[in-house]
């Protein structure tokens, strides 16, 4: 007799924002007691990586994982219970699953001193990890995310923050007559390799967050990548009654300057809570470009309430573990919000914080003394961290000139920006096939 199927009801939001049924429903299968792991395998990104656990996706059913995307979560929505069953009963399935499990397990067991108290609090606005997974543009994404995964092979104690966006990045395509458009396909996150997290008591984990005078609720959801977890934030939810709320993160990049002012805060207030509520106290905090520099307010805020601390007291008190990563080369790529905006949707913010709003301007202007000038995010996140770097030794020299007037007493090679070269996870970018090569021939790793 078939096995029954386990059916998961979910709810998606799709344009205006206005809760729907999903279309389709079934997201976990009913999998024999043999291969009782391939949802955990599933939901684990060290199949993106590591090719003999992506061959477990694979070698199931090779057309419908290519149909599904190589997503091994919606693979495993749509699979036919037969093909599970006559594969739990294949020996030589059976060998490369046992072994997919063997290699999860291994890598496992590399953790973090757990005594040592050390953790990394890594902010980045986009993560590209996997084709499926659309919440990155380009070069700032593919970096986020090949981080977390190099992170995770070095057993780093490091979790990361992030938007999840309903609607990811566009996505580009040539027409019939060769011309180039766009398109922005929904995502559905039951189907795909994020989780739902939940308190103690099994209910979904929601931080809240201010925006001027509206309480804004906001979901928490994990990624596993390796060892490395990825918390991601996301406000299309049926608490928030504005559908211009819900919609604060259902795209990167898109909307105006005021949908961009509270996506940042969301990201940085908001993942400063978030780790909070997980009970996490990272001892650094890393900026991966302006975006999430509003964590510094954030920090500083919680140490003048929790510790009596002043403003400048808990500035200085929360500078020596900030770390800030700049990408743009070029004064027309940060971030810039006037005075106007930012009272707006952080004004009631610092007031009821007991934080004064023109300190808190001064963080992210050149002239502190300038009320005409807009707050940069990135000057924001130079001066609320202790270290700072470029992504390559040019680039360092180009960061060093641009922001020169920051430190206005140092001759230009002074200049406090150090510079890490970017490089990329080369077992995520290697082939398959080009990689067990090399093992045969070279060493393996």
């Amino acid at each position: 007799m078939e096995r029954s199927r386990k059916v998961r009801i979910g709810y998606s939001f799709a344009m205006p924002f206005q809760i729907h049924p999903l279309k389709e429903f079934i997201v976990q299968p009913a999998l024999p007691p043999a291969l009782s792991r391939l949802g955990e395998l599933a939901y684990n990104l060290l199949w993106s990586w590591d090719h003999s656990v992506r061959a477990v996706f694979r070698r199931l059913d090779e057309k419908l994982w290519k149909s599904c995307g190589s997503n091994p979560v919606l693979m495993l929505g749509r699979i036919p219970q037969a093909t599970l069953e006559r594969m739990a009963n294949d020996p030589r399935y059976l060998s490369v699953y046992k072994n997919a499990c063997e290699r999860l397990d291994q890598y496992s067991t590399l953790q973090p001193d757990p005594d040592d108290g050390k953790l990394i609090a890594y902010f980045s606005m986009e993560y590209g990890l996997v084709d499926c997974m659309p919440i990155y543009s380009g070069g700032l994404g593919v970096l986020s995310g090949d981080h977390l995964k190099a992170s995770s092979d070095s057993g780093f104690p490091l979790v990361a923050v992030g938007l999840l966006y309903q609607k990811g990045y566009l996505q580009q395509y040539l027409n019939a007559d060769g011309l180039q458009l766009e398109r922005n396909p929904v995502n559905d996150f039951y189907t795909l390799p994020v989780r739902e997290v939940t308190t103690p008591d099994g209910q979904e984990l929601i931080i809240h967050v201010s925006l001027g005078s509206i309480q804004v609720g906001v979901k928490v959801w994990k990624m596993d990548v390796g060892r490395v977890t990825l918390f991601l934030l996301d406000t299309n939810i049926p608490e928030n009654a504005s559908p211009e709320d819900r919609a604060i993160t259902d795209q990167l990049y898109g909307g105006d300057i005021h949908k961009r002012i509270r996506q940042e805060v969301v990201l940085g207030i908001g993942g400063i809570r978030a780790l909070r509520a997980l009970g996490l106290s990272p001892t650094v905090y890393h900026m991966n470009e302006g975006h999430s520099a509003f964590l510094a307010i954030e920090r500083i805020r919680l140490l003048m309430q929790e510790h009596g601390l002043r403003f400048e007291e808990a500035l200085e008190a929360s500078r020596h573990n900030n770390i800030f990563t700049t990408h743009t080369p070029v004064p027309a790529g940060i971030d810039l919000f006037d005075a106007g905006n930012l009272h707006t949707y952080l004004g009631p913010y610092c007031e009821q914080n007991g934080i004064d709003f023109q300190k808190f301007l001064s963080l992210g202007r050149r002239n502190p003394f300038d009320q005409g000038e807009s707050f940069s995010m990135a000057i924001c996140a130079f001066q609320a961290s202790a270290y700072r770097n470029a992504v390559s030794r040019l680039h360092r020299e180009v960061s060093q000139e641009m922001w020169q007037d920051l430190w206005p007493g140092l001759p230009v090679w002074e200049v406090p920006i150090s510079y890490v070269t970017n490089g990329v996870h080369l077992r995520g970018w290697l082939n398959g096939e080009l990689a067990q090569v090399y093992d045969q021939y070279l060493v393996p790793d």
